[in-house]
């Protein structure tokens, strides 16, 4: 924020793209001169800061929105040699009933996140969830659904890759939870070292998505089992990371201050 909100867009060097509120109301229906209009901001005002001549961007939206589809992290991950649950993604009940019956403990994930205005204006998601047999019917034709086998977790490891830096997170909840996001007062965090093949594989995945290592963001989830494995389950280019424990929360913070000010051009 500028004391003016005015801007030179020629002397940015640095773009911290972080989850931008979104235009418009939630709680309001939008007319079609409303759509109109917060279309073409979003579309005009990101489209000027993907151009910056000579800036860094972490992330870069455009390269980031394609980060985001988890069909293709996940097609990326088993690539990399990465620990991935078995996975289906349909809308055909009958495969859904097969792969649940197969599998045994199943849960359930949208293939995208959700962010649905209640009648109060505030913002629901939908949390991953343990699948129920007798719920799969001909309702979930509507749009595919992602469905996992359930990893045997002793616990969860955020990582966050920050510049050529990377700081993992082990996530202890208390309780049976199978989202530890659902309510983040049940948790507690601790540093846990990166095995090297994790490391490497970290650096391959953001270098398959045009996301430089060294340059850039990404918060990476993975479930810990009893064995020590460590199972990827997605990454996200927009990552929250400012819950876990304060001095890694620190860390992160100084490697994207140290990042965002040194400007280097974004390898384009």
């Amino acid at each position: 924020m500028t004391a003016t909100r005015h801007l030179d867009l020629s002397a940015v060097r640095s773009v911290y793209w972080r989850r931008p509120t979104p235009y418009g109301d939630p709680g309001q229906a939008e007319t079609a001169e409303q759509r109109f209009g917060i279309e073409q901001s979003r579309t005009g005002y990101t489209g000027m800061l993907t151009v910056l001549p000579g800036a860094l961007h972490v992330n870069h939206p455009i390269r980031s929105r394609a980060a985001e589809y988890k069909p293709a992290q996940l097609a990326a991950a088993v690539r990399l040699g990465l620990a991935v649950p078995d996975t289906l993604i349909t809308n055909v009940a009958e495969d859904a009933r097969t792969f649940a019956a197969e599998h045994g403990s199943v849960v359930y994930k949208p293939v995208h996140g959700v962010h649905l205005a209640g009648e109060d204006g505030r913002h629901r998601t939908i949390w991953v969830g343990a699948v129920d047999f007798d719920e799969l019917d001909d309702s979930i034709a509507v749009c595919p659904h992602l469905f996992q086998a359930c990893v045997p977790k002793i616990a969860d490891i955020r990582l966050a890759a920050v510049g050529d830096c990377v700081f993992a997170t082990r996530i202890d909840t208390e309780g049976d939870h199978l989202d530890w996001r659902q309510d983040q007062r049940l948790i507690t965090c601790s540093p846990v070292p990166v095995p090297r093949g994790i490391r490497a594989a970290v650096r391959d995945y953001l270098q398959t998505f045009g996301l430089t290592f060294g340059l850039t963001f990404g918060a990476f989830d993975f479930a810990l089992d009893s064995d020590g494995r460590w199972w990827f389950l997605e990454c996200n280019p927009n990552g929250q990371w400012a819950f876990v424990n304060e001095p890694t929360a620190q860390a992160i913070s100084g490697a994207l201050a140290d990042i965002l000010q040194k400007g280097a051009p974004y390898d384009s």
